[in-house]
């Protein structure tokens, strides 16, 4: 079983899940469903897993594969659990997606981020696709065609121009809107 948790370990590092970088895989259908709780637990043996393992790529030794077999044993996952999740993490946007939102701080209370609702994430995402196709590619200022445009893709997404702008404001300082951003941009596809 140690030699499964190191292979789905190596799996990991090849899609860039374990480094936080996420890759672009190919989405599949997720046979299972992951509660957040679940997901957190893999974070948390996903960490103290890369923690144990040798960093220069070589196989585990004897030590480093018991100290993973008991990272993964005391995040509450048993090693099929872990391996079976490592799977479907590396394989499913939606999975990486999800244990971003979870691996980042919460927002501040009380900021624009922390106020943002799922449905404003929806409409933000839906008025920024608009917004880009409408604006100059090349850097310069908008035209004011082109400024009408994109007030009309922020005005029929049904968020109000304000609001619009708050959240793009705070999209910019805040990860854990950028990572729920992210989430709904991968459900959305």
């Amino acid at each position: 079983m140690r030699l499964t948790l190191i292979a789905a370990v190596s799996a990991l590092a090849l899609t860039g899940v374990a480094t936080g970088a996420l890759a672009a895989p190919v989405a599949v259908t997720q046979a299972t469903e992951y509660s957040d709780a679940q997901l957190q637990a893999f974070g948390t043996a996903m960490s103290a897993v890369r923690a144990a393992a040798p960093t220069d790529g070589s196989a585990p030794n004897a030590e480093q594969q018991a100290a993973m077999a008991a990272a993964v044993s005391s995040s509450g996952m048993d090693i099929t659990a872990f391996n079976a999740l490592a799977t479907a993490v590396s394989t499913d946007e939606v999975l990486q997606a999800r244990l971003a939102v979870l691996a980042t701080p919460d927002s501040p209370a009380g900021s624009v981020a922390a106020s943002v609702t799922d449905a404003e994430i929806a409409q933000f995402g839906a008025a920024m696709v608009q917004v880009r196709a409408a604006a100059p590619t090349d850097g310069s200022a908008p035209t004011t065609e082109q400024q009408a445009a994109m007030a009309s893709a922020v005005s029929a997404s049904g968020l109000a121009l304000d609001r619009f702008n708050a959240i793009a404001q705070a999209v910019s300082s805040d990860e854990r809107l950028r990572a729920r951003l992210e989430l709904a941009d991968v459900k959305a596809d």
